[in-house]
């Protein structure tokens, strides 16, 4: 079974930075993608970033590019998402998923999730 740990969330002031984590245990981390998603309260998990296995192939939401980056240390297990430059609009719980096959931006056809980490951004 595949267990998807996010860490590193918490409060920042807006224009500043940080950067989650997401630890992997299991096979499925080698042979897929994963992927970061967010959830604002009441509202449906929205796409922010996805990387392929290999992490040469990444894509990310348009209101996160230029702010956000999205990697992977299969070497560690570990996926990761650098936030620059955050918003009180970028306040929400971000989830780590994982899946068996390429990038996708779509929640439905993720596999495994974690348990998410509220990052919170005052104005």
């Amino acid at each position: 079974q595949v267990q998807l740990v996010e860490s590193g969330g918490g409060l920042v002031q807006a224009g500043g930075s940080l950067k989650l984590s997401c630890a992997v245990s299991g096979d499925t981390f080698r042979s897929g993608a994963m992927g970061w998603f967010r959830q604002f309260p009441g509202k449906e998990r929205e796409f922010v970033a996805t990387i392929s296995r290999s992490g040469i192939s990444t894509y990310s939401a348009d209101s996160v590019k230029g702010r956000f980056t999205i990697s992977r240390d299969n070497a560690k297990n570990t996926m990761y998402l650098q936030m620059n430059s955050l918003k009180p609009e970028d306040t929400a719980v971000y989830y780590c998923a994982a899946r068996a096959g390429g990038i996708m931006t779509t929640a439905g056809v993720y596999d495994y999730w974690g348990q998410g980490t509220q990052v919170t951004v005052s104005s």
